[in-house]
């Protein structure tokens, strides 16, 4: 087997339908797009249009907002901390931050912050410093002998932080 001998498998692909290309073809003169009319014209999008009918996405109710306030959280269990921890990728005895988890690919960013949830088993004594923390995560950690900071003002103006302005609290 030689790279210039790699193939499909038989009936793997498929040719593309030429279009346009001749009565003979079974695809030619309209192609396939019917006579006359918007539809057949090229350049022509209507989509969610209903022939002058009321679309369905207006006929609906709007709902809901969105809240220009909300925070971006990374959500971290804690079963994913402890499998780090043993991993070696987090330190036991430094406190886990924001960063921290960043650096061991916990999170891919540090977003508003992180929100740690008591999903999963932890085993190490762990300090945590985050943004916040749900009330069976900061049951577990206790739990195991550890402490759970939540710093949910500082977390707010980590973005700039993180892009070497200072934050301010």
């Amino acid at each position: 087997m030689k790279l210039n001998e790699i193939r499909d498998n038989e009936g793997a692909t498929k040719a593309r339908m030429r279009v346009g290309r001749g009565i003979g073809s079974g695809k030619g003169k309209t192609g396939g797009r019917g006579v006359k009319g918007q539809k057949a014209r090229s350049g022509v999008s209507i989509k969610g249009f209903e022939g002058g009918q009321m679309p369905l996405h207006r006929r609906l109710p709007k709902r809901g907002f969105n809240n220009i306030h909300a925070h971006d959280l990374n959500e971290v269990n804690l079963g994913r901390v402890q499998q780090a921890v043993d991993a070696g990728k987090l330190d036991a005895n430094a406190a886990i931050t924001v960063d921290a988890l960043v650096k061991a690919g916990i999170i891919a960013r540090a977003r508003d912050g992180v929100k740690l949830l008591g999903v999963g088993e932890l085993t190490s004594k762990l300090s945590f410093e985050v943004t916040r923390a749900s009330k069976s995560a900061i049951e577990a950690v206790e739990k195991a002998g550890g402490s759970v900071t939540t710093t949910f003002a500082a977390g707010v103006a980590h973005r700039g932080a993180a892009e070497g302005a200072v934050a301010s609290a």
